[in-house]
């Protein structure tokens, strides 16, 4: 089944964009979150282990250039791939000291790079980080886009999952980010406990009406040794089942405008120490799922996408 028809593929983007398939190589570096060690909060999101999400990743005791350089020629074998994208994938990686950031950036810059991509926190962004990337973009000629971990616009979800900000530093951290011109992904989670479609169509909406240029979505996974890992195993929280999962993902892709990259539908998650991962099925299937229902019921990315641009003034038109 061609996923194209559906929504827009980050990998066809990709493609469109570099004029081949590119290939993304993690980078984990041994740094931490403001909701982690005290700046804003403690203990983290309540679903993040210790390991953070990067759990197929190098050792961050490795260099930024080594870990690149092994994760490039493994990849180059099995897929004879030519271009990636460098990756600081784990914890919140704007969030250190201005000078090791820079030096951080600078190693990634290796043969084949074509593009560096940031994984951070909307209360994570400054003018002095972002102006240093702005004149490091242009000095190299590489692309640069900033990942955003939002996981929900629901600020009452925010505070239960201890994410430790709201939504307005979203808004602030994307208005900080276009003025400086660079490509925006955010990372949402379409399952948590304290969500429901109100809010993955708003998710939707408020995605849209910021004009984010790209979106991932994950499905909610739980490990051993976290606070939701506790709270799942005496059963505090209700979780949903795999076909309003489905449903929750069609319903977001309808809302979402149809301009926006959409990086993945559903994620994935380490055997081991989890607790609870796709409804125990694996995530192609459940992706295969998706797009049947969107075939069957005729559905394409943005057809809802009608709330924008003064919609009570249609009327007059």
């Amino acid at each position: 089944m061609d996923e194209n028809k559906f929504y827009r593929v980050y990998s066809k983007f990709l493609k469109d964009k570099y004029g081949e398939k590119v290939y993304k190589l993690p980078i984990n570096i041994d740094t931490t979150c403001p909701n982690r060690d005290g700046c804003v909060g403690r203990g983290g999101c309540i679903f993040c282990g210790e390991v953070g999400t990067g759990f197929e990743s190098l050792s961050n005791s490795i260099s930024v250039k080594s870990q690149l350089e092994k994760n490039k020629e493994y990849i180059k074998k099995r897929y004879k791939a030519k271009k990636f994208i460098a990756y600081f994938q784990n914890f919140t990686n704007t969030y250190m000291e201005f000078e090791r950031f820079k030096k951080l950036i600078e190693e990634s810059v290796i043969e084949d790079i074509v593009e560096i991509s940031i994984s951070t926190r909307p209360d994570s962004i400054s003018d002095k980080y972002l102006k240093f990337l702005k004149e490091f973009s242009k000095e190299k000629n590489i692309n640069i886009t900033i990942e955003l971990g939002l996981q929900t616009v629901n600020y009452h979800t925010l505070k239960k999952i201890n994410r430790g900000h709201t939504l307005a530093e979203l808004i602030d951290s994307v208005i900080r980010i276009k003025k400086y011109g660079f490509r925006i992904c955010l990372h949402l989670i379409l399952d948590l406990p304290w969500d429901d479609n109100m809010d993955v169509i708003e998710n939707a909406k408020i995605i849209s009406a910021l004009d984010i240029d790209q979106v991932k979505i994950h499905s909610l996974y739980i490990v051993e040794n976290t606070a939701l890992g506790d709270m799942y195993k005496k059963d505090l929280i209700k979780l949903i089942s795999k076909d309003e999962y489905i449903q929750r993902v069609v319903l977001f892709l309808k809302y979402l405008k149809e301009d926006i990259v959409v990086e993945r539908l559903i994620g994935r998650a380490p055997k081991e120490d989890t607790l609870f991962v796709n409804w125990n099925t694996s995530w192609w299937k459940i992706k295969e799922e998706i797009l049947k229902e969107m075939e069957d019921k005729n559905i394409i990315q943005g057809e809802k996408c009608d709330y924008l641009n003064g919609k009570a003034l249609n009327q007059f038109k």
